[in-house]
């Protein structure tokens, strides 16, 4: 199984981009893992949210594939422990997924486009995160996940 991890907009912050890379090379050592960068919106100021929402959409939908299994990162989804993240990666696997698509909106969320398309939707936390810090959190969970799945000792419970 391969994974992708898709993403509105480039980091900003090399602090953040440091760790983020850090974490994403981990996870390299266990499975495909990669980050897919849709670039933001240029002259967002004349747009509505929804549609800054629906242009960004368009740039989504032709990213994710017809076959792929698309997971939107959104703060309606299910929340999991790290151990359940982890366990939901393992059903995942058993199903035999070529390629999970796990995908991060824009400052204003998901068209509904989107939202149709979606296979599954998670919350890393009912609190709010930048798109920036969202990064960090979601691909040092995966790594915790893949220690998780593999007995290693970077998680203690």
């Amino acid at each position: 199984m391969k994974i992708t991890f898709l993403v509105v907009g480039k980091t900003t912050d090399p602090r953040v981009a440091a760790l983020t890379d850090e974490y994403v090379g981990r996870i390299g050592h266990y499975l495909p893992f990669n980050v897919e960068v849709i670039p933001e919106l240029k002259n967002t100021k004349a747009l509505t949210a929804d549609q800054q929402k629906q242009r960004e959409a368009e740039l989504l939908l032709k990213a994710i594939k017809p076959d792929d299994y698309a997971v939107l990162l959104d703060e309606g989804g299910r929340e999991l422990r790290s151990v359940e993240f982890a366990a939901y990666l393992d059903k995942l696997q058993a199903q035999g997924l070529r390629r999970v698509v796990f995908v991060v909106g824009g400052p204003y969320g998901f068209a509904p486009s989107v939202y149709a398309r979606a296979n599954g939707k998670l919350s890393l936390s009912r609190m709010t995160f930048s798109h920036q810090l969202v990064r960090v959190l979601f691909v040092e969970q995966f790594y915790r996940a893949m220690t998780i799945q593999r007995g290693e000792p970077y998680h203690h419970e």
